[in-house]
């Protein structure tokens, strides 16, 4: 099952606070919603534990996650791989770096998943619900941390 999404989510902080949050990978993963374990290999690449459940099909997914920000192009690049339960999960997100001017950033987004196994049977709409649900929530999460960081260095 393949799905797609976009949206946009302001940041009441400026671009340099946006990108300082970015470049920090788990400070990024704890903004995915139901997390439950971060671990950090390097700058760019970490795991995540997290919850997962659509319907009936709940457990603990287990996620390979790449964070690649790119200043230059105002751009922040996510690749998620990974999944549980007997599904798998391979997701693309990225966001543009928009500075609205008056201090604070929008982050114009887009998400592409592909979804397979036990998960992806559950149902499309309830599956297509719940992800939208979940790309969103991380995107606001981002959004409220970068906003609670800029507003102590403020």
């Amino acid at each position: 099952m393949k799905l797609s999404y976009s949206g946009q989510e302001k940041v009441q902080a400026a671009p340099a606070a946006v990108w300082a949050f970015v470049q920090d990978p788990e400070r990024v993963a704890r903004c995915l919603p139901d997390v439950q374990e971060v671990v950090v290999h390097d700058q760019t690449h970490m795991d995540a534990t997290v919850q997962v459940g659509v319907g009936m099909v709940r457990g603990k997914f287990k996620f390979k996650i790449e964070v690649l920000p790119d200043e230059a192009a105002n751009r922040v690049n996510v690749k998620v791989q990974g999944g549980g339960l007997g599904s798998v999960v391979d997701l693309t997100a990225g966001a543009n770096v928009v500075d609205n001017g008056d201090g604070t950033t929008t982050l114009d987004w887009t998400g592409d998943a592909t979804m397979r196994g036990p998960v992806a049977t559950v149902g499309g709409r309830l599956l297509d619900a719940q992800a939208q649900k979940l790309i969103s929530k991380t995107f606001e999460n981002m959004s409220a941390n970068v906003s609670a960081s800029a507003g102590t260095l403020a």
